[in-house]
């Protein structure tokens, strides 16, 4: 048996919760991915995955063995990054992922540029808004918003990724400008879905949280959508100072000020964050593209 093999497909397993989503990692059949999976445990003499219908998790042995060849694996891979990284000119391909919206507006812009600085590098590029582990074999760099996360990486705090609420001139002569966020929930509300919901309208008063979400005429992971049906005038619409920054300038969307602002979970210091894993910051692709886009993203918001 293949013993390094079979713990990176015990690995994938685990980080996919999925024996065909590892299977698909690797472009080999489920069934023989499975299988070496069962010699890894018979080989150990214990079992290291609950296996059912639906789901795949670890055993309490499981857990500790996995964690065990995290540290294994890592070392492997950053021995042979170290190797890689003689070579001094940045090439190869580049796996990043960011969510659309910050992808579409700010990211794919600054690559074009960064592309033909490095001309050798090969950009591989996902937008999703999906939550998603910073996995070894699929992604060098991650650009996600929120707080700082919990995984084993390093996070870079780019920018600012606080929510604010807009509306058009028409919707607000039609129906009114709030002037204290409880009479939110009399006005339509356009809301961005995130992958866990539609994100709510949320205020601290009084020394507690309250909802002040209004009814939803239209909600949509879209946020180019939403955005314009806020500047049609069909409701107040809850976004990114980043994301609306175009309509703000062009005065097609106002912003609307609370004494009380407004937020969209009760988590604070919300923002954009560069995540990436220590040992492949040694490898020239990812620090000459580490360096570009804390630099002219990082930087360039604290001007």
């Amino acid at each position: 048996m293949d013993q390094l093999r079979a713990i990176k497909y015990f690995s994938k397993v685990v980080e996919t919760g999925s024996f065909t989503k590892a299977a698909s990692a690797f472009n080999v059949p489920p069934s023989s991915l499975s299988r070496r999976v069962s010699d890894l445990e018979k080989s150990l003499g214990a079992t290291l995955l609950k296996r059912s219908t639906r789901i795949v998790k670890l055993t309490e042995v499981g857990q500790v063995y996995y964690d065990d060849m995290q540290q294994v694996l890592d070392q492997i891979e950053q021995s042979k990054e170290t190797v890689r990284s003689y070579q001094t000119t940045p090439m190869g391909r580049l796996r990043i992922s960011s969510m659309v919206g910050f992808g579409e507006k700010i990211l794919l812009p600054l690559l074009d540029e960064f592309g033909e600085l490095y001309p050798e590098i090969v950009l591989d590029v996902s937008l999703s808004d999906e939550l998603s582990a910073l996995g070894r074999d699929d992604v060098d760099i991650a650009i996600r918003g929120g707080y700082a996360p919990n995984e084993r990486v390093l996070a870079i705090r780019l920018m600012d990724n606080g929510f604010i609420p807009v509306a058009s001139l028409s919707y607000l002569e039609m129906h009114g400008e709030p002037s204290h966020v409880m009479e939110l929930k009399e006005h339509k509300g356009l809301y961005f879905k995130a992958p866990n919901g539609p994100t709510p309208w949320l205020c601290y008063v009084d020394d507690q949280w309250h909802d002040v979400s209004g009814p939803a005429v239209a909600i949509s992971n879209n946020g180019p959508w939403l955005a314009k049906k806020a500047c049609n005038g069909e409701g107040i619409l809850m976004s990114t100072r980043w994301a609306l920054s175009s309509y703000l300038k062009s005065g097609a969307l106002q912003e609307i000020k609370f004494e009380h602002p407004l937020a969209i979970t009760q988590h604070a210091d919300m923002a954009v964050y560069l995540l990436y894993q220590k040992q492949r910051y040694l490898v020239p692709k990812v620090k000459a593209a580490v360096d570009f886009l804390v630099e002219r993203i990082k930087v360039g918001n604290e001007r």
